[in-house]
């Protein structure tokens, strides 16, 4: 019975494509649930942590999976922001909403390749100076161009109507109407739920199998005969067009795009959120940007309950989640979600039985020399 439903398991886990639809569909039904008993306020920050979970997966898979250190995904989310931001000026512009934020991780995956086939030869220290310089880059391209990008004050965005069949819909699932900031929630998590699928089945794809033999070893890789390059390149390019599809969802939940927004604070606060999930998990980088979604929050509404100010408070956060991070890296190297799949594992272990010993036939004992002796000098 235990040989069945371990060949049932085995056979379950290499149908990729299967389980993560049906994860999918189970995540949808759990963000239907959570958006409809929340505040409108509550449903803007499922936004924007869905917007920050979108680009700290894909800057996992980068980093998690193809070894490569970034510090410019804050840069690569604005592009998509701003682009957003350019498509839909008013709430009479035209273009489908799906057809805009298509467009904006198309502008985005551009620029990845090109900053990766400019970056193909680089890789660790190297290759984060380089994605810094686009960091502190970007964003002064809008002061540059402030006639057309708004400068310092950037550029609003507008949300369109909400369709009557989307409209419909909600209603018909869920009883109630469907206000802005919820349908803002659902878009964003959507998009991220799509995203997390092909992240997923791609890294268990070969293209993810090249990506891990040159996170491993690229010498040996290269023996192989994985192109370097190629693998290099395709990882920033995946990653790049989730940071865009990232910054498009923030831009749709703060209906905003500005420099300030995309500052080399919010790149090293998606790799701080990759450490605390865990490197290469997906839902490590989901829960990396919980904390940093919520945690703020929380941290200075206790500060001020304990009567500090509200400058205290604030200041408080940042010391808060500094803690947290140490803590993590000491007790849990591999992250929040390498924590929790170690302590499965071991749950896992203490309630399978141990497999009972096979026993073995014992050899025929040889023949005694004396009776091979006797044998041979009988007449």
């Amino acid at each position: 019975m235990s040989a069945m439903r371990s060949r049932l398991l085995t056979t379950w886990r290499e149908v990729t494509l299967a389980r993560h639809l049906l994860l999918a569909v189970l995540a949808l039904v759990a963000v239907v649930a959570v958006v409809e008993s929340t505040s409108e306020f509550r449903n803007l920050q499922l936004a924007s942590m869905a917007g920050l979970g979108i680009a700290a997966g894909g800057l996992t898979v980068l980093t998690g999976l193809n070894g490569q250190i970034s510090l410019g995904h804050g840069a690569l989310m604005a592009i998509g922001a701003y682009t957003t931001a350019l498509l839909l000026p008013d709430r009479e512009a035209s273009t489908p909403l799906v057809v805009v934020m298509l467009l904006a991780v198309l502008a985005t995956t551009a620029v990845g390749v090109v900053v990766g086939l400019a970056a193909a030869r680089l890789h660790g220290p190297y290759l984060a100076g380089a994605t810094l310089a686009l960091a502190v880059a970007v964003p002064g391209i809008a002061l540059y161009f402030k006639e057309t990008l708004g400068g310092e004050q950037g550029l609003r965005v507008s949300l369109p109507e909400i369709p009557g069949w989307i409209a419909d819909a909600a209603f018909f699932v869920t009883g109630s109407d469907l206000t802005r900031s919820s349908y803002v929630a659902y878009l964003a998590w959507v998009t991220l739920v799509v995203v997390f699928v092909l992240l997923a089945n791609l890294s268990r794809s070969r293209v993810g199998r090249r990506w891990r033999a040159v996170r491993d070893d690229d010498v040996a890789a290269e023996l192989a005969g994985i192109d370097l390059g190629r693998a290099r390149v395709s990882a920033f390019v995946v990653s790049a067009a989730a940071a865009g599809a990232g910054g498009a969802v923030l831009a749709l939940t703060v209906r905003l795009a500005a420099p300030s927004g995309f500052t080399l604070t919010v790149s090293l606060t998606l790799l701080a959120a990759v450490v605390l999930g865990g490197l290469g998990s997906l839902a490590g980088a989901l829960v990396g940007a919980g904390l940093l979604t919520f945690l703020p929050g929380v941290v200075t509404d206790a500060g001020t309950g304990a009567g500090l100010t509200d400058i205290q408070a604030a200041e408080l956060a940042p010391l808060v989640y500094g803690v947290v991070m140490v803590l993590v890296v000491l007790l849990a190297p591999s992250g929040l979600a390498g924590l929790v799949r170690s302590a499965v594992l071991r749950v896992r272990s203490r309630r399978t039985p141990p497999e009972p010993p096979v026993e073995t036939p014992a050899p025929s004992p040889d023949p005694s020399p004396s009776t091979t002796t006797s044998k041979g000098t009988s007449p």
